[in-house]
């Protein structure tokens, strides 16, 4: 499944799951915490006067440190959703808004530069080791080691969003080591998203970084073919039948497996497409994520497909 809501975990716990393949870790910010990490480790900066009363009233009860605030609501939230697939794995991802979407939480406006082009832009890791955000990446990775070791959720596994490079995963891996979070141990587990086209082309080196792959089909093909995915003018090139772009999947497949790495898939395509369900089967994907309102219809084509076998 791919959820987001904490609220609406325990709705669908009973659907014959294999545990999460996507916790939006964005949407318990947005609509649990609502207010920018940076804003609460920078509280008594703030000059936004309107913010600052709000981001006050929100911790007014619990919370003399703001920074506790986040962490705490985060782990708890995120525990609502780990809890309702205990001991299947949940696969939470760190944050993965936009510059213009955090700068829409409180306080937010302070801390975000204004980018054209947000969908390509200061997004996923390359955040987690800017000074910009660094300090922000650290509390969600105390949330995740809370989240794991106090509340006991250690079927949580991470996943790194829009790694651009090689380097770019060593410097995450080492910040989130930094802050209590290290691959293997206490059977940590770390995937990454695949995303972006460098991903499948460096994958057998990502390989040797992380447990495993979630592709992320609306970004790889945006990226693949070059098409905003969310540009109307555009829509009709926008297909992730393309040949380029199974192409892609075909081949981090493939490569990954080769290093002993596991692949899913966590996006849209299964749901919108039977056939494309099947191609990932046919490809020896591990894993595909979708909607609740999808799974029993996508379950359904990914056990046809995988009776009848191999196609080509």
């Amino acid at each position: 499944l791919n959820l987001a809501n904490p609220s609406a975990a325990f709705r669908w716990w009973r659907l014959p799951s294999d545990g999460i393949g996507l916790a939006r870790m964005e949407f318990v910010v947005s609509n649990h915490i609502k207010v920018h990490p940076m804003a609460l480790i920078r509280f008594d900066e703030l000059k936004d006067s309107a913010a600052k009363a709000a981001i006050a009233q929100l911790t007014r009860l619990y919370y003399y440190d703001k920074k506790e605030y986040f962490v705490d609501r985060l782990a708890r939230g995120l525990a609502r959703i780990a809890a309702s697939q205990y001991p299947r794995p949940v696969i939470v991802r760190m944050s993965d808004f936009k510059t213009n979407e955090y700068a829409g939480l409180l306080g937010g406006a302070e801390f975000e530069p204004d980018e054209e082009n947000p969908m390509i832009g200061f997004r996923g890791a390359s955040r987690y080791y800017s000074p910009r955000y660094r300090e922000g990446f650290a509390l969600e990775c105390r949330a995740i080691e809370r989240l794991r070791n106090h509340l006991g959720f250690e079927n949580v596994v991470v996943m790194i969003p829009f790694c651009r490079t090689v380097r770019e995963a060593d410097n995450v891996l080492s910040i989130m080591k930094e802050n209590g979070l290290e691959r293997g141990r206490d059977g940590l587990k770390v995937f990454v998203m695949c995303e972006i086209p460098s991903n499948v082309i460096l994958a057998a080196q990502f390989s040797e970084r992380f447990d495993g792959f979630s592709i992320g089909s609306n970004d790889l093909t945006q990226l693949t073919l070059g098409v905003d995915r969310d540009s109307a003018e555009l829509a009709d090139l926008f297909d992730e039948n393309d040949e380029a772009v199974k192409w892609m999947v075909r081949t981090v497949i493939a490569r990954a497996h080769e290093s002993g790495a596991k692949v899913g898939l966590c996006g849209e395509a299964p749901s919108n497409d039977p056939e494309f369900a099947a191609f990932l089967v046919e490809c020896g994907i591990d894993s595909i994520s979708v909607s609740p309102d999808s799974f029993v219809r996508v379950r359904k084509r990914v056990s046809i497909a995988e009776r009848s076998g191999p196609t080509s």
